[in-house]
């Protein structure tokens, strides 16, 4: 399977990955909080932890892949205090709160799909799983590190950090931790401003509650990943992901969680990404400069010069190396899409290389350049580069400048087929977003399908049927609808 290098926040050094089971690999990624639309900002982890998993996959690992949806238990504030995000969207629109988990994880799942992002192995709900999260609770309790007041359960840090050590994954001091926290007479029920909520009562006018042996209430957020990543993935488990802005106070509390339930961190590598900023800042919800990928795909926000397709978007991302931030910029995507369709056009052009009896270009060369930039810590803006070499060797020969074996033209085709399409997960954008020739391919189909709907006013049968069938044997899906017609490509 070769040496694949990979660096793991623990540690905060690269290292080689060794997965406790041999074969076998277990990943636990935090997936999103569902009470809005998915954000450009939620493109990066999506397509980091995608990227990984297609590669573990190709090197021949039989991955476990979980990816959470957290639907109950995020407050507003991080420091146990607001209202729950679910909850608070529900009650703004006047729904139950399982409709906006619902309206938004199909939307989610509609934009991963729309970014060529594989479905994980088993996504788990928060709400479908508060049985394992009471037992967890308990764990801590009989553990001696959470302790209960007023049918609330809090994570005792100060007890923990006697003990363990509390901020070995972000690198924080208990010390430093202190100072930044009110004084303890004015923290409430918890003994320290440090603690955290495992479980909380709720009031009777919260909806989403549950019975416990502590009251009715409902997970802390920390709670929810520790129980559903070991739940499926035991523990120790091989790799825990998510974005930086996790890494405290969210994952250093599921160490701290796995320590007091199982005596041992429940995680060998953490791999956090970087995150996308607009002019140096976060984007997020909360700070109110996100794009919703909607509108990047429609190119209806503000910010927004043109459209832009899911592949020039999915390309954006991986131009970048998945532990670097990357700032948006229209001219930075324009200058994605640009390279996006030179690099189609290279890969279909393989094909009608005309043979020669030997070859002038070096592409087992390519090949093991490519393989060297991934199996170092998944360092895709490489990987890319070579890649683009591989195009300027394609150029070459197409022109005449170069010559090229079927044997090295063989090879040629495999190394783009394996790492445009397979790892990095590029594939023809025909949308009609995004570039020229995307728009103009999907304005054909479209014309054809208008063309078909014409027929069946006219009772020309046959002509619709042909039209349609047609479609369909090139992979073509058509649905009618009472507006007209939708169509999208197989996958």
């Amino acid at each position: 399977m070769g040496d694949f290098i990979i660096y793991n926040t623990l540690s905060r050094k690269k290292e080689l990955f060794k997965p406790i089971n041999p074969g076998h690999v277990g990943m636990y990624v935090c997936g999103p909080t569902v009470y809005g639309e998915a954000h450009l900002g939620h493109s990066r982890p999506a397509i980091t932890f995608d990227l990984l998993f297609r590669y573990l996959k190709y090197l021949g690992y039989k991955v476990r892949y979980v990816r959470n949806i957290t639907d109950v238990g995020h407050l507003v504030n991080d420091a146990d205090e607001g209202d729950d995000k679910v909850e608070g969207k529900a009650k703004v629109e006047e729904l139950e709160p399982m409709e906006i988990v619902q309206r938004y994880t199909n939307s989610y799942r509609r934009n991963m799909l729309q970014l060529n992002v594989l479905p994980p192995s088993i996504e788990p709900s928060a709400s479908g799983h508060i049985i394992e999260q009471i037992e967890t609770v308990q764990q801590m309790i009989n553990s001696g590190f959470a302790y209960e007041v007023n049918n609330s359960v809090y994570f005792d840090v100060e007890k923990y950090a006697s003990i363990h050590s509390y901020g070995i994954l972000s690198g924080r001091k208990i010390e430093d931790l202190y100072s930044n926290t009110r004084d303890l007479d004015s923290q409430g029920e918890k003994k320290s401003g440090l603690d955290f909520a495992v479980w909380k009562n709720a009031t009777p006018d919260h909806i989403m509650r549950w019975p416990s042996p502590w009251g009715y209430g409902f997970p802390g957020w920390h709670t929810e990943c520790t129980a559903m990543s070991t739940k499926y993935l035991g523990e120790p488990f091989d790799i825990h992901g998510g974005g930086l802005d996790l890494l405290f106070p969210h994952h250093e509390a599921e160490i701290a969680q796995g320590v007091a339930c199982f005596g041992h961190s429940p995680v060998n590598y953490w791999v956090h990404n970087n995150l996308i900023t607009i002019n140096g800042q976060k984007m997020g919800k909360s700070l109110g400069n996100f794009i919703n990928l909607d509108q990047l795909f429609a190119g209806t926000h503000q910010l927004l010069e043109k459209a832009y397709s899911p592949m020039c978007i999915r390309f954006f991302i991986l131009q970048a190396h998945y532990r670097s931030p990357l700032d948006f910029s229209n001219e930075a995507l324009q200058a994605a899409e640009k390279g996006l369709e030179r690099l189609f056009k290279a890969v279909t052009m393989i094909d009608g290389l005309k043979i020669s009896d030997q070859s002038t270009i070096d592409v087992p060369g390519v090949i093991e350049k490519c393989d060297n930039a991934m199996n170092d810590d998944l360092n895709s803006p490489i990987l890319i580069a070579h890649l683009f070499d591989g195009v300027k060797m394609i150029n070459s020969v197409n022109d005449g400048k170069s010559t090229i074996n079927s044997i090295d033209q063989a090879m040629l085709k495999k190394l783009y087929n394996d790492y445009v399409f397979d790892i990095l997960g590029l594939q023809p954008d025909i949308s009609g977003a995004g570039t020229e020739n995307s728009k103009v391919f999907g304005q054909v189909v479209d014309l054809l399908l208008n063309l078909r709907i014409v027929a069946k006013k006219n009772k020309d049968w046959s002509t619709s049927d042909k039209i349609r069938n047609s479609l369909a044997d090139l992979g073509f899906i058509v649905k009618d609808t009472k507006d007209g017609f939708e169509w999208e490509l197989k996958g």
